[in-house]
């Protein structure tokens, strides 16, 4: 009987409602703790003619008071919490062992299964979320917040709490997620890698030691960089700051070559920011900033905000990709010998050996890869313009050149000839069965394309 099992606990020593109502907590719901405990004192007061002592927390041996400290200890998270843009949360909380213990004996001397029930642990995230969530307006996510407030019941005197109604900060670890912003990136001109790229020789440092002390770099000028600036260095200082975050890292959905350009619909990507204190700017106003700022090197369009969930899609999802290359051959090119080539190479599947120009920052593998499609134009005899359709992952100017055979087949394979390419654009990067961009991954609503489908929508 449930009053049996009551009474056992009362009998234990001074227990406060919401410690007495825990080993219940799977009963009747829609009750807190505290009042299934004193639902349950009242009736064994009832039952046994006895007059009704209730036990406050300050009394209480299970707990020893941090029932009785909900109410402060989620002031002081609101108060943690001021200045920080958030739409969700979550409260985690850290029980001092002895307490713990606590709650093993009490079941253990009232003979219930030591597991019965819940804990403090839950009621206090529980409680204390309840109470955050109704100061702050927002809502609870148990899988990925934008902030999460950790309790450390141990860092403060629960009687102390009691008495002033207050808990020190120090109980509370704030841990504000990050937020991303997706997007996609065309790359309008050569020479400008996708992330910052530190100085080899002086490992970013922008400085060498020379005889009379520290100098500039001569390798990178002082810049401490490869090259002058990156995607990543046009895009990332503009969405932490409009953010106001702390930092950013940039997720490409995989990379082109330094030399290549990014054309047409553009690359997706996705910046993370961390510590941000605003979640939600105008993604419109930050396209424009950037692309500003930017002068035509790097275009950014289509900037949404997104969900964590964003990056990995960005970093895993199967893509394929369409290039088009400027190629020079060594010996003179029939027009029938080079469309022959082009045909073979349409739907084959290509094994590739780690180009030798990126072996020195890449596994050693041999890679198969499919080409979709591949075909051209040749402008004269030792030049053509060829265009490829390829499987993720493909590499395009190997698959011209051959790379000493370590791409096989290829199209100075088959021509027998050396082929080079002299410039290479990156036309198209989609998803091999579905797009990237996924509605379910996205916290803000698509944009109109212009100002009349605009209008159209909020019709």
């Amino acid at each position: 009987m449930i009053t049996e099992d009551a009474r056992a606990l009362l009998e234990t020593g001074a227990v406060c409602d919401s410690c007495l109502g825990r080993p219940f907590a799977e009963r009747s719901f829609g009750l807190t703790n505290a009042e299934r405990g004193r639902a349950l004192r009242t009736t064994v007061a009832m039952a046994d003619d006895d007059d009704f002592d209730p036990a406050t927390p300050e009394e209480c041996w299970v707990c020893e008071g941090y029932c009785g400290t909900f109410d402060a200890i989620a002031e002081t998270i609101v108060d943690a919490l001021e200045g920080v843009d958030f739409a969700t949360y979550q409260v985690g909380t850290r029980v001092p062992p002895l307490v713990e213990e606590n709650e093993r004996l009490l079941r253990e001397d009232a003979g219930l299964e030591p597991d019965v029930g819940e804990m403090l642990k839950q009621e206090c995230n529980r409680e204390v979320g309840r109470r955050v969530g109704a100061k702050t307006g927002t809502d609870v996510d148990f899988d990925r917040p934008d902030v999460l407030a950790v309790i450390d019941l141990e860092a403060f005197d629960p009687l102390e709490a009691i008495e002033s109604d207050s808990v020190t900060s120090h109980a509370v670890d704030l841990q504000v997620n990050p937020a991303f912003v997706y997007g996609r990136y065309r790359k309008l001109e050569r020479d400008i890698p996708q992330t910052e790229w530190p100085c080899r020789e002086c490992g970013g440092s922008g400085v060498q030691l020379g005889n009379d002390g520290e100098v500039d770099c001569e390798y990178c000028g002082g810049s401490g960089y490869m090259y002058d600036t990156s995607v990543e260095q046009v895009v990332r200082p503009h969405v932490v700051d409009a953010m106001q975050g702390e930092e950013g890292t940039f997720h490409g959905a995989g990379r082109e070559d330094v030399d290549a350009l990014m054309l047409e619909e553009g690359r997706p990507f996705v910046l993370e920011v961390t510590r941000p204190n605003v979640r939600d700017p105008d993604p419109a106003e930050l396209e424009r900033e950037i692309n500003a700022a930017a002068a035509g090197a790097v275009e950014v369009e289509g900037l949404r905000l997104a969900t964590y969930e964003m990056v990995e899609r960005v970093k895993e999802h199967d893509a394929s990709k369409q290039y088009r290359a400027d190629v020079e051959f060594a010996d003179p090119i029939e027009e029938a010998d080079f469309e022959a080539a082009l045909e073979k190479l349409t739907g084959t599947t290509v094994e590739q050996d780690t180009p030798q120009r990126v072996d020195h920052r890449r596994a050693s593998l041999t890679r198969e890869r499919t080409v979709y499609d591949i075909d051209g134009e040749l402008l004269e005899p030792t030049r053509a313009e060829v265009r490829v359709h390829g499987e993720g992952g493909l590499y395009i100017k190997e698959l011209i050149s051959s790379d000493e055979g370590r791409t096989v087949p290829s199209l100075a394979g088959l021509l027998e000839t050396d082929a080079e390419v002299t410039a290479l654009d990156v036309l198209g990067v989609e998803g091999e069965d579905e797009p990237f961009e996924l509605e379910a991954y996205f916290h803000d609503e698509p944009r109109a394309d212009n100002p009349d489908d605009t209008a159209e929508a909020a019709e």
